[in-house]
């Protein structure tokens, strides 16, 4: 087998090899065991991060073809096991394996019971997640997509904080439920195109009226797990009882399914209905924008205000995709990546003084640069990313979204700048709460710094961070072919559609 055709097989089932090794690791001293599990997770996931960075080797970044491509009779018939990558789901593998030995390392610590446990949930998740951006068949994107709430779930549910059951099962009812109306489409679509491949069944031409109701089936499924307002109600909670590690997944990765599937399956396969429902899409992403962020003013909880934060950045994530013009899906896809770094760096700052403190109310805080100077510059640093400040990443991804945005809908894009202005507020208010002021609690006048292990986490966080906000067209490059054929045969198949309502006029 060459290169081309093993490696994204090699890619995606590698943490689940290193999860089975940790199933085979056994002892009577169980520091030992937990030890051996911790070091197998990390060399695992490292591994597996150096084996992806290499696709940027071979990867041509001047077609929209899809790459690396691997198809294996599978279940028969016509659904195969069919694995590629194109510019835009290359760079979310890459982003899936850069967090994850963050998470095992953010975790070595805070873990300590059931540590063989929680390591096999993580490199499992990890095999799922890097399945859905890898794969070109729908009933294989399927299966990857729901398998990956299970390991989420117990994450959630084993290893989370006071009310993590009830977080737990919440997470799981809500993104199964819509997860269900999107294998109706699925089925539907087979019996239609005769075929579950992704790269026929974008050349397919669904009917107008079909498309409407495939389009709301997907839509059901990816604005929960993205989640647009008004089903986002699931996040806070399941961020709030997660570990500190799981909301780094949750928010950087999990979250980002959903955008990617508006990308890879609503505009390109239902243009029609894409065009027709793009004023939905933009009124629910600017009360999104609007609202959580003044919603997030009123948190006391350091991981909640995070969490309404974040719908509040995927809103602009939607306003860009929507756009269906060059700039607003180059924006959202650079908005998803930035945002799985800057949020899934907010939320280990704040695992940082839960683990030395066990608590997340804003109030018991305050004054900690007085005993955690280094700390206090990293959080800056990130909150000035999550603000938008020109010369990190996030600035690039808003910027370039609303500017798509503003083409198609200047109203739109004009209410939706104004969560700016309100995540400034929420963002510094956090951060002169918990950072500025008199060291005036008691708890607070013994706390240590981050540490080697610590900085060691942060550092790539912030080197990413940075060099995104002042080379973006590093992921511009990439992204670059795969976009423009995107909205080529996007505003093709809308004109074609326009001229036969035209004709038939």
């Amino acid at each position: 087998m060459t290169y081309d055709n093993s490696v994204l097989t090699v890619l995606t089932f590698l943490p689940l090899l290193g999860a089975v090794l940790i199933l085979l690791i056994n002892g009577d001293d169980h520091e030992i065991v937990n030890r051996n599990a911790r070091s197998a997770a990390l060399w695992t996931t490292l591994g597996t991060f150096i084996l992806s960075l290499s696709l940027l080797m071979f990867f041509d970044s001047s077609t929209a073809e899809f790459q690396f491509e691997v198809e294996r009779e599978w279940l028969g018939g016509n659904i195969n096991y069919h694995m590629g990558l194109d510019g835009i789901s290359i760079l979310f593998v890459i982003l899936t394996t850069f967090l994850m030995p963050i998470c095992i390392l953010a975790s070595w610590e805070a873990i300590t019971e059931r540590v063989k446990e929680y390591m096999i949930a993580f490199l499992v998740l990890e095999t799922l997640m890097i399945g859905v951006f890898c794969s070109l068949d729908l009933v294989l994107f399927y299966l990857f997509f729901e398998a990956g709430l299970i390991p989420m779930f117990l994450i959630i549910g084993v290893w989370g904080g006071a009310r993590r059951v009830y977080a737990s099962y919440k997470f799981f009812l809500y993104t199964l439920l819509g997860s269900v109306l999107m294998l109706v489409a699925l089925i539907a679509m087979y019996i239609m195109a005769g075929t579950t491949d992704i790269t026929s069944l974008i050349e397919y031409d669904f009917p107008a009226g079909v498309q409407t109701w495939l389009w709301l089936a997907f839509f059901a499924s990816f604005a929960v797990k993205m989640p647009m307002w008004p089903v986002h109600t699931w996040l806070p909670d399941a961020h709030v009882e997660a570990p500190t590690a799981g909301s780094v997944i949750l928010a950087g990765i999990l979250l980002k399914m959903g955008g990617y599937g508006f990308l890879r399956f609503s505009l390109p396969m239902f243009p029609v209905a894409s065009d027709l429902f793009t004023p939905l899409v933009f009124a629910l992403s600017v009360i999104a924008v609007i609202y959580t962020s003044l919603v997030a003013l009123m948190q006391e909880d350091m991981k909640k205000l995070i969490a309404y934060s974040s719908v509040a950045h995927m809103g602009l994530v939607t306003l860009g995709i929507f756009a269906g013009n060059i700039e607003g899906i180059q924006g959202g896809i650079f908005q998803m990546l930035s945002h799985g770094i800057i949020s899934g760096a907010l939320f280990l700052c704040v695992g940082v003084v839960y683990d030395r403190i066990h608590t997340r109310e804003i109030a018991a805080y305050g004054g900690l640069v007085n005993r955690m100077p280094i700390y206090a510059a990293i959080f800056m640093l990130f909150t000035m990313g999550n603000v938008g400040l020109p010369g990190t990443s996030g600035f690039i991804g808003e910027i370039t979204s609303l500017m798509g945005a503003f083409k198609v809908n200047s109203w739109a894009a004009t209410l939706a700048t104004t969560g700016v202005i309100l995540s400034a507020g929420y963002a510094l208010w956090l951060y002169r709460r918990v950072v500025f002021g008199e060291l005036e609690k008691g708890s607070l006048k013994t706390i240590l710094d981050v540490g080697p292990r610590e900085i060691i986490i942060f550092a790539p966080l912030v080197i990413m961070t940075l060099y995104l906000g002042f080379y973006p067209a590093s992921v511009f490059d990439i992204t670059d072919a795969s976009v423009q054929n995107l909205v080529n045969d996007y505003t093709a198949a809308i004109d074609a559609h326009q001229d036969i309502s035209t004709a038939a006029n």
